[in-house]
């Protein structure tokens, strides 16, 4: 795998792999010393052309934890805000040295662009692409669903797919990438997956696409779902009117206290609510569900460091690598040798330590 740029071309060996090597590192992650020194002397590159919180955060506390050097980019206050091309952008990074881009672009295949280009000889990770995808948002979810998922059947999640479980994803379809990764992610593990938005938030085309459409909650609801997704309302990215009002978009979309209360009289004890956020709280999910113990959105933010850690371990550590889990052992015995080779030498000779010392 040289780049991370779809979860379309993503096979079912590659997505497990990712998520197995995220479970691996999400286990530092609960250590005193939160650190490995895996990609010690990489440089990873965050260049990011629009506004991003936890997708750039996460990234960086990844490459971070993995001993990289990190670089943050931000189009405002740079040269793109002059006129320089992607193009001179890249070829720039490229000189500095970069061993991996992390790339969020207001224009879809942006990424694809760069990585099927000779401007920089780096892996590429598309961290989302105007309303294209954002593969890394999908693993972060998948791995949340396959955690709750492998839980209620009492399981380990290493190795696990989502075969058997009912996926709804609700909202602004059309201008999300996160859906469209979801999708084709989702597929690939096996998980049935019903999209359920108003028709005017649906993209042209959805009806090939390899998921359910529907335009009634309620009635999704109803059917049975185990895990219930809700998307963001991207005002920010619509040009007229695709709804008539947003309360009546929250009556009818919207995941209100009413829904909450009706995943217990339905039955669905075991439902968990997701959101990549951010969230417009009162609009496309109530503070009640947002804040409920069904509710992972926190969950999902703890899970994208250790998926984002996982994929840049995976591209800049080469096919033949060894787990993430015995590189951290190999590591503890090579410094226990390395401590215990120093303290048989200097039992052999006392004045060892002081004359490297002086040398120094």
């Amino acid at each position: 795998m040289r780049h991370l740029l779809s979860t379309e071309d993503l096979d079912l060996h590659n997505a497990i792999r990712i998520l197995d090597t995220a479970e691996e590192m999400a286990a530092v992650g609960e250590r005193e010393v939160k650190k490995l020194p895996a990609l010690r002397g990489r440089t990873v590159v965050n260049l990011f052309f629009e506004d991003s919180t936890r997708t750039r955060i996460s990234f960086e506390a990844a490459a971070k934890r993995l001993s990289a050097d990190v670089i943050n980019f931000a189009a405002k206050g740079s040269s793109v805000s002059k006129g320089e091309s992607l193009k001179d952008t890249a070829q720039t990074l490229a000189a500095m040295g970069a061993d991996a881009v992390v790339i969020r672009h207001w224009a879809s295949g942006a990424p694809h662009r760069l990585a099927a280009t000779d401007w920089i000889d780096a892996a590429v990770i598309n961290a989302g692409d105007g309303t294209h995808e954002h593969p890394t948002q999908a693993l972060l979810d998948a791995f949340t669903m396959r955690r709750h998922w492998s839980k209620l059947a009492g399981t380990p999640s290493a190795g696990a797919d989502l075969k058997g479980m009912r996926v709804a994803i609700a909202g602004d379809v059309l201008h999300s990438r996160v859906a469209r990764s979801n999708v084709w992610l989702l597929r690939t593990l096996g998980a049935e997956v019903t999209l359920v938005a108003p028709p005017t938030l649906l993209p042209v085309g959805v009806e090939k696409w390899p998921c359910a459409v529907s335009f009634d909650l309620d009635e999704t609801l109803a059917r049975g779902v185990d895990a219930m997704m809700m998307l963001r309302v991207q005002g920010e990215r619509m040009n007229a009117s695709f709804f008539p009002t947003t309360r009546e978009y929250s009556r009818r979309w919207g995941f209100d206290d009413n829904r909450l209360r009706a995943l217990d009289s339905l039955g669905l004890k075991d439902t968990i609510i997701m959101h990549p956020g951010p969230m417009n709280r009162g609009l496309e999910i109530s503070a009640a569900a947002a804040d409920s113990p069904r509710s992972t959105v926190l969950a999902q933010v703890r899970n994208g460091v250790s998926v984002r850690m996982a994929a840049l371990y995976l591209l800049l550590s080469g096919e033949n690598r060894e787990p993430a889990a015995a590189a951290v052992s190999a590591s503890a015995a090579a410094s226990a040798a390395a401590s215990s080779a120093a303290s048989a030498a200097h039992a052999a000779n006392p004045n060892l330590t002081y004359s490297h010392q002086e040398s120094h």
